[in-house]
C-alpha cells in the first residue's frame, strides 16, 4: 500500500483563505511549523559526523541527522560569508540582491523571507553573525555581533544601535540568547522562526578551555593534499594567498606572542582575542598554549625542523583549533535539541542546521575559502521535519542556499514570489529526498571578491552530478574536473579530447544557467586590481580626478587610452592645450570595469562638461558578448552618469569597427551593439555619433594605416576621431 505524503501546512492556508473557514488567526498559527535555523560560519562538512568526517564527532549534529535527513550535496552560490547570507536572506543569486563581495552593503529594503514571514503571523528573531554591513530588517527581535565578531567578551549591537558587550564566550552566549527567546516565548500561539547564527568556526581560531585538550591523545590526520602544488590546472591557483605554508601568522593563527622571529615562515598579524580577555582568560590560555608553543620555538631556534616540519605543525595547530570552535557549536546545537524537547516543541519545529559555505581542511594546502572546488562549494544542511522526514534520510538531490527562502515561505503558507530565483524544496523533502524529475540537474556559482583577501580571481561555472566546469575571465580559460574518477579535483581534463563533448556540454549549460539567472556580466561591477598595472592606473586616475579643473572627459577602453600613446601628439593640439581634458581609458576594459571605475573614484572631484564615452569592443573580443548584454552594460554606465553628474552631456559614441573585413564575425557583433545603444541619444543630456566610416575605405574594408592591428588606431587614426567629433564638441559647449 502506498500513501501520498502531502504538506499539511498548505492545506491549512488554502482552507483559511479559498474556502473562508472562519477560522481565528490564532488557531490556523498553531498548526503551522516552528523553524529553528542554526547556521555558523566556514562550517565544511569534512569536520560533520554526519558526513563521515574523520577527524572530528559531533554527536549532536549528528541528532538532526539520525532523525531527519542529510543533503549531500549542498552547495552555495557565492563561497563567502556575506553574500551566502545575502543569497540566503533573498533567494536570489550576488548579482540580483546587489551583494556581490564582503564590504558592500545590503539593501534592506528588498523582500526578504524574514519579511515575508511576518507578514503570515510569525514572530521573527536573529542571534549572533550578520555581516551585511546595515541594519537587520524583518525581525521582531536581534542581537547582532558587529562585522566578524569576536570569540571572548563579544560585543553585541542592539536593536536601539547601542552595543553590549558580554563577558565569556560567544558560541555559549549565542545559543544561550537564543534559548532565551524561545523560552519568552512559552505559550505563545504564534508560530516562530529564530536564526541562530554562530561566528564560530570563522578564523582566527579561538577555542573554550573546556576542549583545550581535545586532540592531545592523537594528531588530527592529515589531508591528501596538503602538499599539492596546483600542476594541472589554472596557473590562478599558484597565485592564493590562503595557504597554511605561506599564508600563516604569527599571532592571528600560531597564537604566538611578541615580535614574529621567523618572518620567512610567518606573517605578522597580532591575536587580537587574546587582548579581548580578562585576567581568569587569559591564564587559562597561557596554561595550555605556552608550553606547546615554546617546545616548538625552541625546536626552531636550534634548527631542528625542516620546511616538511613547520608546515604540519602549522597544519596541526590550525585543525585542532578550528575543530575545537566546532564542538562548542556542537555544544550549542545539543542546548537547543534538549530545550525543544523539554519545552513540548519538538513535534511542531521543523530543525535546519547549515553553514554559510564550506572550508579547506588544509585540503589543497589551504584555509578559507572562495574557490569552486568542493570543500568550499559545499555547504552543510541538516534537517529535522517529525512525522515528514524519515529519520536518517540520505539524499544526493542538488540543492542551492537560494532555495532557502522559498522553502521556509512554503512551510510557512506564504506566497513565494515570482523574483525568487531558487526553488522550494518541500516536495523534496516530503518525498524523501528524491527529487522529481523535473528537478535541477546542475547549479550556477559565482565569485566577484577580484583583488582582495588572499588574492583568488573572480570565476564562475557550473556543477552536475558528476562535472565541473569553471570559467576564469582574467585568463579566459576553462577547467574541467570529472568528480567520479578525480573526486580531489587535482587535475583539469578542459583540454582532454576524450573529455571534448563533455566540456562543449558544461560550457552550454554554463551559458544556459547564466541565461536563466539573468547573469549578463556586462552589467555587474567588476575591478581588475588584481592586476598590478591596473590598479595603479586606477589610483593614478582618481588622484588626478581629485584634482578637479576638469570640462572633458574621455572615458574607454584601449583605444581611448591610446590618446597617451599613438594619439598624444593629436590629445594635445585638440584638448590639453586648451579643453581641461582627463584620459579614463585603461586597455582590456569592459562595460563591467567602466561601471566599477566610475563608482570607485574616477569621477570623484570632477564635473566635466562634456564625457565622450566609447566601451564595448572587448565585450565583443573576449566573448563574442550578446549585442544586447552589451548595451545594457552602456545603459548601465549612463545611468551612472546621469546619477552622479547629471549635468554633464554624453557624446555617446559607436564602437569603431575592428577587423578587416566588412563580414568579420567581431566587426558585425559591434554593429550589432551600436544598433541598439544609439536609441539611448535623447539629444539633450546624451548625444550619439557613430564615426567609424570615418576610418574604413569605400569598401568598407579598414586600411592598415589607420588600424595597423585591426583594432587599435595609429596617429593618423587619432587625427580622424577627433577631427570627426569635433563640430559636435563645440555644439555641447566644449
Amino acid at each position: 500500500m502506498t500513501f501520498q505524503i502531502i504538506n499539511p501546512w498548505k492545506q491549512i492556508a488554502a482552507a483559511v483563505l479559498g474556502m473562508g473557514v472562519m477560522i481565528s488567526a490564532a488557531s490556523a498559527a498553531q498548526k503551522r511549523p516552528n523553524i529553528v535555523f542554526i547556521f555558523s560560519d566556514d562550517h565544511a562538512v569534512q569536520a560533520i559526523g554526519a558526513y563521515g568526517s574523520k577527524i572530528n564527532k559531533t554527536p549532536n549534529l549528528d541528532r538532526i541527522a539520525d532523525s531527519g535527513a542529510v543533503f549531500h550535496n549542498s552547495f552555495c552560490a557565492n563561497s563567502i560569508c556575506g553574500p551566502s547570507r545575502a543569497n540566503i536572506l533573498t533567494g536570489k543569486h550576488s548579482h540580483i540582491n546587489g551583494f556581490r563581495r564582503n564590504g558592500e552593503r545590503f539593501d534592506g529594503s528588498q523582500t526578504t523571507f524574514p519579511k515575508l514571514l511576518q507578514n503570515v503571523g510569525y514572530k521573527t528573531a536573529l542571534v549572533g553573525k550578520w555581516h551585511l554591513g546595515t541594519d537587520p530588517q524583518g525581525f521582531d527581535y536581534y542581537e547582532i555581533l558587529p562585522g566578524q565578531g569576536n570569540y571572548y567578551n563579544p560585543d553585541f549591537i542592539q536593536m536601539d544601535g547601542s552595543r553590549k558587550r558580554y563577558q565569556g564566550y560567544c558560541t555559549d552566549i549565542i545559543t544561550e540568547k537564543g534559548v532565551e527567546w524561545l523560552k519568552e516565548r512559552e505559550g505563545n500561539e504564534e508560530p516562530f522562526m529564530l536564526m541562530l547564527q554562530h561566528k564560530a568556526p570563522h578564523r582566527n581560531w579561538s577555542p573554550h578551555p573546556r576542549h583545550f585538550n581535545l586532540f592531545d591523545d592523537a594528531p588530527v590526520p592529515e589531508p591528501d593534499t596538503l602538499f599539492d602544488d596546483y600542476s594541472g590546472r589554472s596557473r590562478l591557483l599558484k597565485e592564493n594567498e590562503m595557504t597554511i605554508k605561506d599564508h600563516f601568522h604569527w599571532g592571528h593563527d600560531a597564537k604566538f606572542k611578541g615580535d614574529n622571529e621567523f618572518p620567512e615562515y610567518f606573517k605578522g598579524l597580532g591575536n587580537g582575542e587574546y587582548r579581548r580577555m580578562n585576567d581568569e582568560q587569559k591564564a587559562a590560555w597561557d596554561a595550555y598554549y605556552e608550553p606547546l608553543n615554546q617546545k616548538f620555538l625552541a625546536d626552531m631556534r636550534a634548527g631542528k625542523l625542516s620546511d616538511e616540519d613547520i608546515l604540519r605543525w602549522k597544519y596541526q595547530r590550525y585543525i585542532q583549533d578550528y575543530l575545537k570552535t566546532v564542538q562548542a557549536v556542537d555544544d550549542g546545537v545539543g542546548a537547543v535539541l534538549d530545550y525543544l524537547k523539554e519545552s513540548g516543541l519538538e513535534e511542531n519545529t521543523i530543525v535546519i542546521y547549515s553553514s554559510d559555505q564550506g572550508f579547506y581542511l588544509g585540503e589543497h594546502g589551504w584555509y578559507d575559502k572562495r574557490w569552486m572546488y568542493e570543500e568550499s562549494l559545499k555547504m552543510p544542511f541538516l534537517v529535522r521535519w517529525p512525522g515528514v522526514i524519515e529519520p536518517g534520510t540520505q539524499s544526493t538531490a542538488l540543492i542551492q542556499n537560494i532555495d532557502y527562502a522559498p522553502t521556509f515561505l512554503e512551510w510557512a503558507g506564504a506566497e513565494i514570489p515570482e523574483a525568487i530565483q531558487g526553488r522550494s524544496m518541500v516536495s523534496l523533502f516530503e518525498n524523501q529526498g528524491v527529487p522529481d524529475k523535473d528537478w535541477r540537474d546542475a547549479i550556477y556559482y559565482a565569485y566577484y571578491e577580484n583583488a582582495a583577501v588572499h588574492a583568488v580571481p573572480i570565476h564562475d561555472g557550473v556543477r552536475t552530478d558528476r562535472y565541473k566546469a569553471m570559467f576564469f575571465p582574467r585568463t579566459r580559460e576553462w577547467n574541467l574536473y570529472d568528480l567520479e574518477k578525480d573526486p580531489q579535483e587535482m587535475t583539469s581534463v578542459h583540454n582532454d579530447p576524450a573529455y571534448a563533448n563533455i566540456l562543449r556540454g558544461m560550457q552550454q549549460r554554463y551559458w544556459d544557467l547564466k541565461d536563466f539567472y539573468d547573469v549578463n556580466s556586462a552589467t555587474i561591477p567588476m575591478t581588475r586590481g588584481d592586476e598590478g598595472w591596473w590598479r595603479s592606473r586606477q589610483q593614478e586616475k582618481n588622484a588626478l580626478a581629485r584634482e578637479g579643473n576638469v570640462d572633458l572627459a574621455f572615458i574607454g577602453d584601449s583605444i581611448t587610452q591610446g590618446w597617451e600613446g599613438a594619439g598624444k601628439e593629436v590629445w594635445e593640439s585638440y584638448y590639453g592645450s586648451c579643453r581641461k581634458p582627463i584620459n579614463l581609458g585603461f586597455g582590456g576594459d569592459r562595460t563591467e570595469h567602466v561601471i566599477w571605475r566610475l563608482t570607485h573614484g574616477n569621477l570623484n572631484g570632477i564635473d566635466p562638461k562634456v564625457a565622450v564615452l566609447m566601451i564595448g569592443t572587448n565585450n565583443t573580443g573576449h566573448s563574442m558578448q550578446d549585442p544586447e548584454q552589451v548595451a545594457a552594460g552602456v545603459q548601465e554606465i549612463l545611468n551612472i552618469m546621469k546619477e552622479r553628474k547629471p549635468e554633464t552631456k554624453v557624446l555617446l559614441l559607436g564602437i569603431f569597427p575592428r577587423g578587416r573585413t566588412p563580414f568579420d564575425q567581431k566587426r558585425l557583433n559591434n554593429v550589432a551593439i551600436n544598433q541598439s545603444i544609439r536609441r539611448f541619444a535623447d539629444g539633450e543630456r546624451v548625444h550619439y555619433m557613430d564615426i567609424g566610416h570615418v576610418f574604413l575605405n569605400e569598401d568598407g574594408y579598414l586600411p592598415e594605416d589607420i588600424m595597423p592591428d585591426a583594432l587599435h588606431l595609429n596617429t593618423a587614426g587619432y587625427k580622424l576621431w577627433a577631427e570627426a567629433i569635433e563640430s559636435k564638441l563645440s555644439d555641447l559647449g566644449i
